[in-house]
């Protein structure tokens, strides 16, 4: 075996963690090199403060950047203000599904948790509207599904 063989790829020695955190201190009002660190902080596991405070940023500089958006819903850890973030997000982005289904998702983890009425209905609703856009078959049966449970909870 060569040493080219035996060494890894150039790109695989390379941590992108300097170069990211240099282009927000170089421009710190850039919402895509915000969004880039806050989401590889995410990735390792650097703790929801310090994307929550990315992810702001990033939307204080660019309010239309989806991206900051769901970061900064994705960073909050409290269950109720976490679901009242993708609401937040969805009534912004009405047409993006990934947002909806967040929603639809946490304020069923939130009703399960806290045996939420409000929470479910709101759950019920969000996926609902999902399955008027869902293309595939496996898509509107897993809805579907997630929708009948719903109903069927009591708690």
């Amino acid at each position: 075996m060569t040493e080219q063989q035996a060494a890894p790829a150039h790109d695989e020695l390379n941590d992108p963690l300097p170069d990211l955190e240099r282009a927000v201190k170089d421009r710190p009002d850039d919402a895509k090199a915000l969004v880039a660190l806050a989401n590889h902080y995410w990735l390792i596991g650097a703790g929801p403060e310090v994307v929550g405070d990315l992810a702001s940023r990033a939307i204080a500089s660019d309010p239309d950047n989806r991206a900051g958006w769901h970061l900064w819903a994705l960073a909050e850890s409290n269950p109720r203000e976490r679901v009242a973030r993708w609401q937040q997000v969805s009534t912004r982005f009405p047409s993006d599904d990934l947002a909806k289904a967040n929603l639809a998702d946490n304020a069923a983890s939130l009703a399960g948790a806290e045996h939420d009425y409000e929470a479910v209905d709101l759950a019920i609703e969000t996926y609902e509207d999902l399955l008027t856009r869902a293309e595939h078959t496996s898509q509107r049966s897993a809805l579907e599904k997630a929708i009948a449970t719903l109903r069927g909870w009591k708690f």
